[in-house]
């Protein structure tokens, strides 16, 4: 592959013919060139030909070319017809066979807290409580002035199996300063006793709306903290730290943007926009700099325990949807409920463990239904759509309730995780255009791991879970996502998943969809990008093989090659 500027106009088309086969002679050529040389407005600035094309654009499904005019798409088509786009200053890519998508999406993603260095140290997801007491010390010995120390990395079930109190081994290894530890879900906190004493949380403490303070069978505190209760601490963890908006700054340049790129995507929406963090000045800084790599939506983080009118009011305030911009500030983003292995996830009859003994051990809301209808009523005439954090199948109902009975019917609400659903909100979804939102890039998605939940909601209820193809067989409009970093961002992984997870598998043209065309339509610019059309921005990616001919498992092992954004070359391996 290699960018060819052609100075003369018979070697050009003696180029193409010998690709494309086209039957004119050097002189015929000549004159073409003539021809458009003398109508700037006809001759494309780049020329990608001698390519398999999928356009994502079911009335023209295949092309072998593709020109653009700077930005813009301006033929989608043959080798042949693209010669007459191809002037003296037209930079042209012979491909070979290699394929072209529309740029890759990743509508549910936390790039700034997967990347940022304000969090300074990991630990193992399983270790031993000495080999956690050494890690933790360590930590803190490296970040001798650091006011909280801040880590990521265990898995909850881990510290529910230590035979000593999770608590009394965080304070063994650190006592002097607060310590919170993100789990891998990111839906609890592991902390020390003075990071408790510095929420002020105490044994007499009630649990938080959305949370839980997590206790021993004497009622003493264990030191997890679920959910809300823990989300609340890592913001006073987060609003300590002196430079923390620079350490995500440099998260997004340095790492995070890049890979994407390298990845194949072109857009993505930010889930979880911290706004009491400052993380939409540094997502304005990138762009105020014109740094940005990719087209950007952020979800504003709605708070459970924030006022709903003061709130209401500052989201308003927020709201931005220059059409001009690569970064909107047009989508927030509502937990209904927790995660399965948990129990906090909202269910519809009881868990079958009673861990944490909530509301009948059916689960917690961090938003109640009602809640959520009134920010619909408030918020949807602004431009705003909401993506609606949904695992259980209480929490999913009691959402597609809320738009049922609050949306207008012109915005672009999705529902995200869908986990365990009720087979009777299938047909919903298509019914009130909510868009299922799902991820399966992560293994312990794939259906060989269902039966680790079983122990938690049963072995029914454990049966399809993440069902995407029921929902697209219902006429559901699904979108794939990474939920990064708690699974791969690598759309080609997500991929291979969505079209091997039998019984709930969909087509690759399906999956291919749901990464492109659909994920484009929830961040409302399908008019924009998402397919190969004329009149389209030319956000592109170039595969070196063509997915429809391997076999499935074999698409983890395709390469991006190129990224386009706005026809400008973003990544080139």
């Amino acid at each position: 592959m290699g960018t060819i500027k052609m100075n003369l106009a018979t070697s050009v088309f003696a180029l193409s013919c010998m690709l494309s086969g086209c039957g004119d002679t050097p002189s015929q050529a000549s004159e073409k060139q003539t021809d458009n040389n003398n109508s700037n407005a006809h001759v494309a600035t780049k020329v990608l030909y001698n390519a398999d094309v999928y356009t994502v654009n079911g009335q023209q499904p295949w092309a072998q070319a593709v020109a653009l005019q700077d930005n813009k798409i301006v033929f989608v088509g043959s080798n042949d017809d693209v010669q007459d786009f191809i002037g003296a200053t037209t930079s042209v890519l012979n491909l070979e066979g290699k394929m072209v998508l529309p740029g890759f999406h990743d509508v549910h993603m936390h790039p700034l807290e997967s990347a940022s260095t304000a969090t300074q140290f990991s630990i193992p997801s399983d270790a031993t409580t000495n080999d956690y007491i050494d890690a933790i010390y360590s930590a803190s010995v490296q970040n001798p002035d650091a006011t909280w120390l801040i880590g990521y990395g265990h898995e909850i079930a881990t510290l529910l199996a230590m035979r000593d109190s999770p608590l009394s081994v965080i304070n063994e290894a650190v006592k002097d300063r607060p310590v919170i530890i993100m789990e891998q879900t990111s839906h609890s906190m592991w902390v020390n006793s003075k990071a408790l004493e510095l929420a002020g949380i105490t044994s007499q403490s009630k649990d938080p709306i959305g949370g839980v303070i997590g206790r021993d069978e004497e009622g003493y505190l264990d030191g997890i903290l679920y959910d809300n209760a823990g989300n609340q601490v890592m913001e006073l963890a987060m609003q300590s730290l002196p430079d923390a908006q620079q350490q995500d700054y440099l998260g997004l340049i340095e790492y995070t943007m890049p890979e994407l790129n390298k990845a194949g995507i072109t857009s993505i929406s930010d889930a979880r926009t911290y706004w009491q963090r400052g993380h939409i000045e540094t997502w304005q800084r990138v762009a105020d700099e014109d740094k940005l790599s990719l087209r950007v939506n952020l979800g504003l983080w709605a708070y459970p325990q924030m006022n709903d009118e003061k709130q209401i009011a500052k989201l308003k305030s927020l709201y931005q949807s220059d059409q001009n911009s690569l970064l909107k500030v047009n989508q927030v983003k509502f937990y209904m409920d927790g995660i399965l292995v948990n129990t906090t996830a909202a269910m519809h009859e009881p868990y079958a463990i009673n861990w944490l003994d909530l509301y009948g051990n059916k689960g917690l809301n961090y938003f109640s239904q009602a809640r959520i209808e009134k920010y619909l009523t408030a918020l949807e005439n602004q431009g705003f759509d909401f993506n609606i954090h949904a695992i259980g199948d209480r929490g999913i109902s009691e959402a597609l309730n809320a738009i049922g009975n609050a949306s207008m019917g012109k915005s672009r609400h999705r529902i995200t995780h869908l986990e365990v659903i009720d087979p009777d909100d299938y047909k919903r979804f298509a019914q009130l255009n909510v868009i299922a939102d799902a991820q399966v890039a992560g293994e312990f998605t794939n259906p060989a791991h269902w039966p680790e939940v079983a122990e938690f909601v049963g072995i029914e209820r454990a049966q399809d879970l993440v069902p995407i193809k029921s929902l697209v067989t219902a006429g559901a409009r699904l979108t794939l996502s990474s939920d990064w970093n708690v699974s791969t961002f690598d759309p080609l992984v997500g991929l291979m998943h969505a079209v091997t997870r039998a019984p709930q598998a969909i087509t690759l043209e399906q999956a291919i969809a749901a990464y492109t065309i659909n994920s484009a339509y929830a961040m409302r610019q399908d008019d924009l990008v998402g397919s190969i059309e004329v009149g389209k921005h030319a956000d592109l990616v170039v595969l070196d093989k063509n997915l429809f001919n391997i076999k499935p498992d074999e698409i983890t092992s395709v390469k991006v090659m190129m990224t386009l954004l706005d026809g400008e070359q973003v990544y080139k391996r």
